[in-house]
């Protein structure tokens, strides 16, 4: 064989190995888990419906803070601050988002408190679409209203308490203690609310997995939360002034939306694949 013709056989013999190569990829990947997290994931749309869900998670909160700040004596984006993980410059900007002062107009009030209702409505029925989706369940629509209300009032409860829980709690090991208590609030949560929106067609054993890891998920992203957006606060406040907080607040509520999706879809993967 001549000089010329082992170099061309180079590229002949480099296309091979990639072709074994990528064929080996593609058998690894088919049939994985991580096929069927992706295919999971385009059953709910995740990207549109993290998004949506961000978006109602804002349009519902923030005028709800907004209402409380207004009619309480005591600071209630301070909660907010520390659910978010912001350090104290962090929250300093946040504060100056609400009025610090109680009023008690009649006209705000009823908006701030049908915005809220709305928004609330619209979170808890897209988070019912994604569990329908992944267990195979029908969609109830309008129906399940009296079920989205009673759900509201659970999670204030759940956060009235969880609030009182933490000033209680000083130095590393009462964080510890607290980050195990509130894994355990959020899987009980998430496992409960599976059961309610689909109307308890699904079983706990079933539901454990999907909540078990949203709530791994959601630790995750308090302590990414602790790192990331005391920063990105104080930048978007420094570029696009009071108005650019609402933006980080967006990115958060976005991220806790892919926290419910990917949890679910998650555990959703795990049920399917358990039998094998």
């Amino acid at each position: 064989m001549s000089h010329h013709d082992g170099v061309s056989s180079l590229p002949k013999a480099a296309v091979e190995r990639a072709r074994h190569g990528a064929d080996a990829i593609h058998s690894r990947y088919a049939d994985s888990w991580i096929e069927e997290l992706f295919a999971h994931l385009r059953a709910v749309d995740f990207v549109d419906r993290t998004t949506v869900i961000g978006a109602e998670l804002l349009w519902s909160a923030l005028p709800f803070v907004l209402l409380l700040s207004s009619l309480a004596n005591e600071r209630v984006d301070d909660e907010i601050s520390r659910h978010i993980g912001l350090n104290a410059q962090g929250a300093h900007i946040v504060r100056g988002l609400f009025r610090s002062h109680p009023a008690h107009d009649l006209v705000p009030i009823a908006t701030a408190l049908l915005i809220t209702f709305a928004g609330v409505v619209s979170v808890v029925q897209s988070v019912q679409v994604v569990y329908e989706r992944l267990y195979g369940r029908d969609h109830h629509g309008w129906r399940d209203l009296p079920r989205y209300i009673v759900w509201v009032f659970v999670l204030l409860a759940l956060l009235v308490a969880e609030a009182n829980l933490n000033t209680s709690v000083h130095g590393t090991a009462g964080e510890i203690l607290q980050a195990l208590v509130t894994f355990v609030i959020v899987c009980a949560f998430f496992a409960w609310t599976i059961r309610f929106l689909l109307h308890g067609h699904v079983s706990w054993r079933a539901v454990a997995p999907s909540a078990l890891a949203t709530a791994l998920l959601w630790l995750l992203l308090a302590i990414a939360s602790s790192a990331y957006f005391s920063p990105m606060v104080v930048d978007d406040s420094k570029t696009y002034g009071t108005i650019g907080v609402v933006f980080s607040f967006l990115t958060w509520f976005i991220l806790i939306g892919g926290v419910v999706v990917l949890g679910a879809a998650l555990g959703a993967v795990w049920l399917n694949r358990r039998p094998r």
